[in-house]
């Protein structure tokens, strides 16, 4: 079935190519709504012509398309907060100014070591309204209860920016909140927040009461922690309270998408709701009652969990889907699916860069395609085994369509994936189903404590195992360098092969080999673009980190104690973002020869001399007390450069004088890593 067929699929891809157009290169709204106007008028002058003359043309597909495009575009711009005269951005003067602001809590994070975390929408900032998303940072107070969704306070409050990532393909913290509208943040604590009564009440905070009340009533029954913390991640969505061995524990099992509500989630709910409610297609306009019913309980679902990417996916599709079998039309799923993602981007159009959103249309698709091919191969007798087989290849297809989007963003490959799903999945079902049932009788304070435990227990059970499977780690591949034109060229040849399945022929043959001849094209370039011949000072903050790169080595120096050097991944993130294999540590010098550049470290001693030598580069480390006019004067370097082992007075004092001299001054913890080329 050629895919490209369908005209809604060619929509959502010019849908698609306007959004990362206006993504990569921001276009003005004027510019957007005077094509959008041009290009409805082309298209009716189009149907006009094709109408008096009887006969199709491409003009117009091709003046659509184009339409589509710049919709994408035009959505894009228009979601961009920033755009509104009235967000908050237009009435800060720069990001140290203290204000009075008032907010309201939009959604609770996952809290950090130090800080709890919030997503808020600024209401007013000195009595000005404005409109906006600022990420909120509060200081842990174990002596008074967190904030509540919707909950609105005042304060004086100092905006600070995102910080960017410092290192070399290091996560971008700031770029990923930024597509969620959020562009700054606020430190404080508890105690310089001033809660304001408001019996206003969103339907967030509507959704949020729900889960925590539904939370209120598991409590008193005997659910340990970690099965407490599942349960809200299966059935509510909320994966806040999973604690990180359990998380890692279903990641490297490749179960980490049971504990994310999407298709299969949705899908068992869509079922039960459709038995409870048939009884009411007897009576007059029935089933258009029904049909009511279910998306609304559907949207509401998606609500009460959090309106995630994957959850918003999920129950468009399944709700285009419920709207199909009420007109008993037909649902072709790759239409359904086409529409699914151009109503959800015409929305959110930002949502096209999330993993979840990514991972899920991915395996969605990678099923629906692979899954009747490999399902063919074999047609077991017994009707279990027949099952079992198929829960495989659908595993083996929707595994096959994320691999290389899975290995770009996490670089492991959980090798015994098919055990855990062929366990866990065929009892998924009756695991959801058993769970609403769970919580709706503790919601009405009917709950048998012996349900419960054995809920409990079987959640237990589900924990233990992906445990066990996490822990063969010799089926568990880590730290995978793959980059995009891994990504791209993986992709052609999984096309080819499922191409080549279908249907075995000289060209689908020739298209195969074509794209391994891509896939290696692609390693051959990424070899030789690798870095070589780089020194580089990472950021670390109190600390010093050094990289040496020669070809495929890079040669480490640094200062960190046991826990540190532990839990740092600067290094690692480099290494797989370069596809550099080899990692050696060496011990922190005084002074680095680079074949003709030349760079001299000044420690917390302060002790150099450079009578024998002119260094190009001068590194300040561990807060140095020097008189910078003097080494400058006497040196004259052609940089400075302030590691984040240094206090923030010294540096501060360091780049006024270097300012003042016009000289040029780098400070990792803000401009990132500083890399000399030899």
């Amino acid at each position: 079935m050629k895919l490209l067929n369908f005209t809604i699929i060619k929509l959502t891809c010019c849908l698609i190519t306007g959004i990362v157009i206006s993504y990569l290169q921001p276009i003005p709204l004027s510019v957007s709504l005077c094509a959008i106007g041009m290009l409805l008028l082309c298209l009716f002058l189009c149907l006009l012509i094709a109408k008096k003359q009887f006969i199709k043309t491409i003009w117009f597909g091709l003046t659509a398309f184009v339409l589509v495009v710049f919709v994408g575009i035009l959505t894009t711009t228009f979601h961009d907060e920033k755009n509104n005269s009235k967000h908050y951005t237009n009435f800060i003067i720069n990001n140290d100014t203290v204000s009075t602001v008032t907010f309201r809590i939009r959604g609770i994070l996952k809290p950090g070591y130090y800080n709890d975390k919030y997503v808020i929408d600024i209401i007013k900032i000195k009595n000005i309204d404005v409109t906006g998303k600022l990420l909120l940072n509060v200081k842990k107070d174990g002596t008074q209860n967190r904030l509540r969704v919707d909950d609105i306070l005042i304060g004086e409050i100092l905006f600070k920016p995102l910080s960017p990532a410092l290192n070399p393909y290091q996560f971008d913290y700031k770029s990923y909140l930024e597509k969620q509208y959020i562009y700054g943040q606020i430190l404080t604590s508890r105690n310089a927040l001033f809660k304001v009564d408001s019996k206003s009440r969103s339907l967030f905070g509507i959704a949020s009461d729900i889960r925590t009340y539904i939370n209120g009533k598991l409590k008193p029954y005997p659910f340990k922690l970690d099965e407490l913390a599942i349960i809200n991640a299966l059935l509510l969505g909320q994966r806040q309270d999973v604690s990180k061995a359990i998380y890692t524990n279903y990641t490297d099992a490749g179960a980490i998408h049971i504990l994310a509500v999407s298709g299969l989630h949705v899908g068992i709910l869509l079922l039960i709701l459709s038995f409870t409610f048939k009884p009411i297609e007897h009576y007059k306009h029935g089933k258009r009652i029904k049909t009511v019913i279910i998306v609304t309980f559907l949207w509401c679902f998606a609500l009460i969990t959090g309106l995630s990417a994957s959850v918003i996916r999920a129950v468009t599709m399944f709700s285009i889907i419920a709207i199909a079998m009420h007109l008993k039309r037909p649902t072709n799923i790759y239409n359904t699916l086409a529409i699914s993602i151009f109503v959800i981007l015409l929305f959110k159009p930002l949502f096209l860069f999330d993993v979840g959103f990514q991972l899920s249309y991915l395996a969605v698709f990678a099923i629906v395609i692979i899954d009747p091919i490999l399902y063919a191969l074999w047609h077991p007798r017994l009707w279990v085994i027949d099952k079992l087989w198929h829960t495989l290849t659908v595993t083996v297809s929707a595994q096959l369509g994320i691999i290389p989007i899975s290995l770009f963003y996490f670089h492991q490959f959980p090798g015994l994936f098919f055990i855990t799903n062929l366990v866990i999945i065929p009892f998924l079902g009756i695991i959801l189903g058993f769970g609403l049932l769970i919580m709706l009788l503790a919601s009405i304070n009917l709950l048998p404590t012996i349900l419960a435990q054995t809920y409990g227990h079987v959640i237990g059970l589900m924990n233990r195992f992906t445990g066990w499977v996490s822990r063969q780690d010799t089926f568990l591949l880590k730290d995978l360098p793959f980059n995009s034109l891994y990504v791209i060229t993986s992709f052609m040849m999984i096309i080819a092969i499922v191409k080549l399945l279908k249907k075995r022929s000289y060209i689908n043959l020739k298209a195969l080999l074509i794209a391994i001849l891509c896939f290696q094209c692609a390693m051959l370039y990424t070899a030789y673009t690798k870095p070589s011949n780089q020194f580089i000072i990472f950021h670390k903050n109190r600390y010093t980190l050094l990289g040496i790169i020669e070809r495929d080595t890079i040669v480490v120096a640094h200062n960190f104690d046991s826990i540190t050097r532990k839990n740092n991944n600067i290094i690692k993130d480099f290494t797989l973002g370069s596809h550099i294999r080899n990692i050696k540590e060496d011990t922190l010098r005084p002074v680095y020869i680079l074949h003709h550049k030349k760079l001299l470290v000044v420690d917390s001693l302060g002790v150099y001399n450079v009578n024998s030598f002119q260094p190009e580069y001068v590194l300040l480390r561990q807060s140095p007390k020097i008189n910078l006019n003097r080494l400058i004067d006497s040196i004259a370097p052609k940089y400075i450069i302030a590691d984040g082992s240094n206090y923030k007075s010294y540096i501060k004092q360091w780049e006024a004088i270097c300012k003042k001299k016009k000289f040029p001054f780098h400070q990792t913890g803000k401009q990132g890593a500083f890399i000399i080329d030899y």
